[in-house]
């Protein structure tokens, strides 16, 4: 599975090695992450996912096919592992960077920061950018916290210029369609002083109140 691929996935890359054949439901065209790959004292290990939460994470249809063909490739053997590395082992990072000749390519584009990880980041950002509601953007990226994938939803300065124009039309059609209205418009209450004009029935007063 190439970066294109993984990106996807919106996975990590140990969660890419640690996938089986099992863990996907063709007919849902769902993936179980169940497990990851990492770095163990004895080499690589197995464990479950970051957090020990198994999660439920969609294969979208530009990558099905490809997922078949690896299927295919192991059609007695549900617990073998759907992705390897070069040698039939585990993934590793340092072994897609190699066979991505990655530092190359990145060094091309002038992004030497990018990192591996960078694939999982751009893919929950593609997710946020498509209209994927947070609490499932977050059950997608496996975040305990949703202020962690709060961070991959980026502005949408059309949305804000959407909300502006639905308040200019509520404004208006409410009759109030006036940047600064006249104070003779603002009736004043014979029981507080006049310096306190009363509100315009359309507008709340303002508590002040601790930041939520």
């Amino acid at each position: 599975m190439g970066p294109r691929r993984h990106v996807r996935t919106a996975a990590r890359i140990g969660e890419v090695s640690g996938c089986r054949v099992r863990d996907i439901d063709t007919k849902a065209w769902i993936w179980t992450v169940r497990r990851q790959t990492t770095p163990g004292p004895g080499g690589l290990t197995d464990k479950g996912t970051k957090g020990n939460r198994a999660r439920y994470a969609p294969i979208i249809e530009q990558i099905r096919p490809l997922v078949t063909e690896l299927i295919a490739r192991h059609p007695d053997n549900p617990d073998a592992r759907l992705l390897t590395g070069p040698r039939g082992g585990r993934i590793t990072t340092a072994g897609l960077r190699d066979r991505t000749h990655w530092d190359k390519v990145v060094a091309q584009l002038g992004y030497d920061h990018l990192v591996r990880h960078t694939l999982r980041h751009t893919g929950l950002t593609w997710y946020a950018d498509a209209g994927v509601p947070l609490h499932r953007l977050q059950q997608i990226a496996g975040h305990a916290d949703s202020r962690v994938t709060e961070r991959y939803i980026r502005p949408d300065h059309t949305n804000l210029t959407e909300d502006g124009q639905l308040l200019r039309k509520h404004l208006h059609d409410g009759g109030n369609d006036q940047t600064d209205p006249p104070s003779s418009t603002l009736a004043v209450p014979q029981d507080i002083p006049s310096a306190q004009p009363a509100l315009p029935s359309n507008v709340l007063p303002f508590r002040r109140r601790s930041a939520n």
